[in-house]
């Protein structure tokens, strides 16, 4: 290989590079342009007339419009290749004589589609310090011959599919001072002697893998900084993780267990804790208030002992706080945090009067949740605070009636016959050539977005993860179709796994909005305030360039149609966003749950009902003004990890709508009410709502059978057979008659979403499965 190799990869890093942060014109312009500026830096000058595809360095495709090899030897450059740069392109494959390149000191090829194993003479980078092959698809177990770069100080493989074990020979890498291996698919134990292996590593993260980690690989690194193994499977006494000078540690979501108020710990340096969801016992930590610096603190759900609220006055500089299922008992005392921006004191057994100073905080913050606990409202005789307040505890009553049903029916929740699909592979057109093979994906939008790393993204409750629209294209393979999981009624959606181990879909509203950026950013701060347990979500959004993406907590379980009608694996309805997970579960999870499981129980259809009627209660009554779903239906309800019922995609036809609708039909909560009678019908009798076979009617739908039946006493005949015999049957026909106050003609005559609970309540006291 010679040296014009090395300056042919070169001048293709800087090309990319460069081609990444231009806008979409022509190939031709981009080369030119680029290569008039090398030689504006230098004792060369060119002058290059003509197409770009005349040239005798350049070669274009067929169409002449898309430039698929530049060679750049003997253009008299000069030095030894050391630094390598081609992150944030659509490289596909590598040649074999890449790994030849031993002059490397850095490397990065993230951001692309590269797929395969990693060849195991990666060791002959016995210069590098820096690799970043984070945000592909590389897969196989990490070759043992990673032992050879010793010189390594910063390595990241995140996100992409590795497997097995972390290799041994990672432990001679002892001058790392950053090691990233999170959002892979890892397992095992980690390297005997790994936490003494790295006297200089700065920061560790191994987020969301299924390593079986031991308190003692990690409390050996004294030099610490940042800290994050949330979603593993580390066990042991989460005391001994607390040394050091460590600023940032995120635990969540682990099996760690000890009582936490021995811990002894330099507070000062702490900026972000996160303990959530682990076995932790005891009191809470002691000393806390010496954390003066302390931005995020995280211990929900875990097995503390019954205390008093938390004293947190001195941590001047919290923004979020989650104390939810912590077991806390009594007031909530005066909090003096004026950063405080999110908080959360939910499932706890709180009692008395809220303060007053906090409530006037309220209307600053950007979410708060006080559920499930014995709270009262004090007067303070201000009404914008009691309006605050009320909707977080959700005590507003109002009920809107409008336009008349045949209109509401129209454009509001009109089924339309569904053409189920087989998800297809992703199309993409290949090009080899050069020193590399590299495909193009057909979505074209993404290319839009100018300097993607320079885009934020939100996250409401990470706000120190500092996201860009950069890691939604780790995440989401640069929203190739191949993560695609379904193209819904407001866009598609992907699949994807954050930084930090969140596994998200990620919503990509293509419907025209009339608000601009500011206005979009205002009402999904909104709508991301909005907590309930039966509602999916929205965990945080980002503003790329025209698109609006919304991002929620992806559902493991599926959805209610799929569920419900025991869909094949790999076919969805074009509204669907979970399916593709039943391939992928393993046996700890809940697999095809619809054909043989809970969904052929009353008692568990009865619960999806009383869910999706919470849900509906509170965005109808508990939120001001009241928000207005305008898309229920089965494939909205989704079951998460704890086969709880959730509904999703709440709030966006108000945010992203045109505005044509509205100027039609005007929503209103009657509309909802609608369609949560055709869900219920669909529990109760296993029946889609068009298209299937209605027995002994002339029915056109299911709503007009049922209906019938119902008014001819005979409910008890479109029980779905599946269920009749796990419970009683007049409570089932009692549902039956609910869904069909529900979907009364005329809007006025329908229940509100408030007394529907109530009567679903009724029919089933004991609504646990």
């Amino acid at each position: 290989m010679g040296f014009g190799f090395f300056c042919s990869l070169l001048i293709l890093s800087l090309f990319f590079k460069h081609f990444t942060c231009q806008l979409p014109n022509t190939d031709g312009f981009y080369v030119s342009n680029f290569l008039n500026k090398i030689g504006s830096n230098s004792s060369l000058s060119y002058n290059f007339p003509g197409s770009v595809c005349s040239w005798v360095r350049v070669k274009c495709d067929d169409t002449k419009e898309n430039v698929i090899t530049l060679k750049a030897s003997g253009l008299g450059l000069s030095a030894q290749l050391q630094s390598l740069d081609v992150s944030n392109n659509k490289i596909t494959a590598l040649p074999s004589d890449f790994w030849s390149l031993v002059s490397l000191k850095s490397l990065n090829l993230s951001y692309n589609q590269i797929s395969g194993s990693l060849p195991n003479n990666i060791g002959n980078f016995g210069l590098l310090e820096v690799m970043d092959l984070s945000g592909n698809n590389f897969s196989g177990e990490i070759p043992a011959t990673i032992s050879s770069l010793v010189s390594l100080k910063v390595l990241k493989l995140g996100g992409n599919g590795f497997e097995w074990s972390i290799p041994e020979g990672i432990l001679s890498c002892q001058s790392l001072v950053s090691l990233d291996f999170s959002s892979n698919h890892l397992n095992g134990s980690l390297p005997d002697g790994f936490g003494a292996a790295f006297p200089k590593l700065k920061t560790l993260n191994l987020a969301r893998n299924e390593i079986h980690g031991r308190v003692v690989d990690v409390a050996e690194m004294k030099s610490l900084t940042i800290l994050n193994i949330s979603r593993n499977l580390f066990k042991g006494s989460v005391v001994g993780v607390f040394q050091g000078q460590l600023e940032v540690i995120d635990l969540s979501k682990n099996q760690f267990q000890g009582h936490v108020s021995q811990v002894q710990f330099k507070w000062s340096h702490l900026i972000y804790l996160d303990l959530s969801e682990n076995q932790l016992s005891g009191e809470i930590f002691m000393n806390l208030s010496q954390a003066q610096n302390l931005r995020h603190l995280n211990l929900a759900c875990n097995r503390f002992a019954s205390q008093k609220f938390l004293r947190i006055e001195m941590l001047l500089g919290l923004e979020y706080l989650n104390l939810s299922k912590t077991s806390l008992i009594g007031r909530i005392p005066l909090l003096a945090n004026q950063n405080l921006k999110s908080l959360d004191v939910s499932h706890n057994n709180l009692s008395g009067e809220v303060p007053i100073s906090l409530l006037e905080k309220l209307h600053f913050m950007e979410r708060y949740n006080f559920s499930y606990n014995n709270l009262t409202l004090c007067d303070s005789g201000r009404p914008h605070t009691h309006k605050r307040f009320k909707l977080a505890l959700a005590l507003t009553l109002s009920v809107v009636c409008l336009l008349g049903g045949l209109l509401l029916l129209a454009f509001s929740c009109r089924k339309k016959s569904r053409t189920w699909i087989v998800k297809q592979p992703s199309y993409k057109e290949e090009n080899i050539s050069g020193p590399f093979s590299f495909q193009t994906d057909s979505t074209t939008w993404v290319a839009d977005v100018k300097q993607a790393e320079s885009v934020p993204v939100v996250i409401f409750e990470k706000p120190l993860l500092n996201l860009t629209f950069a890691d939604l294209l780790i995440a989401t393979s640069n929203f190739d179709r191949g993560t695609l999981l379904a193209e819904g009624k407001f866009g598609p959606v992907y699949r994807g796994f954050l930084p930090g181990g969140n596994h998200v879909a990620v919503k990509v509203l293509v419907h025209g909005s009339r608000l601009t950026n500011q206005e979009a950013a205002r009402e999904l701060e909104s709508l991301g305030r909005i907590k309930h347990p039966n509602l999916v979500p929205l965990t945080g959004y980002c503003l790329a360039g025209d698109q609006r993406i919304a991002i929620y907590d992806y559902m493991e379980n599926g959805n209610l149609q799929n569920l419900l009608y025991d869909l094949p694996l790999g076919v969805q309805a074009t509204e669907d966003w979970s399916t593709d997970t039943w391939e992928e579960e393993d046996n700890n999870g809940v697999n095809n749950v619809g054909s043989k499981g809970l969904l052929q129980t009353w008692g568990f259809r009865y619960k999806i009902a009383l869910g999706v009627a919470r849900a509906l209660a509170f965005l109808h009554h508990g939120c001001s003004p009241p928000l207005i779903h305008r898309d229920v239906k089965a494939s909205s309800v989704y079951l998460d990890s704890n086969l709880e019922p959730r509904l999703s995609d709440f709030g966006l036809a108000t945010v992203f709508a045109t505005g044509a609708e509205d100027e039609i039909v005007p929503p209103e909560p009657k509309s909802d009410v609608y369609c949560f009678g055709v869900v219920l019908f669909e529990l109760t009798t296993g029946k889609k709502p068009i298209g299937d076979d209605y027995p002994e009617e002339q029915a056109a739908n299911l709503v007009s059978w049922v209906r019938g039946l119902v008014r001819k006493s005979q409910g008890s005949k479109a029980i779905d057979p599946k269920i009749r015999e796990t419970g009683p049957g007049y409570l089932m026909e009692e549902a039956l008659k609910i869904g069909y106050l529900c979907t009364a003609d005329i809007p006025n005559k329908r229940p509100t979403m408030q007394q529907i609970v109530g009567l679903l309540k009724d029919i089933e006291p004991r609504a646990t499965v």
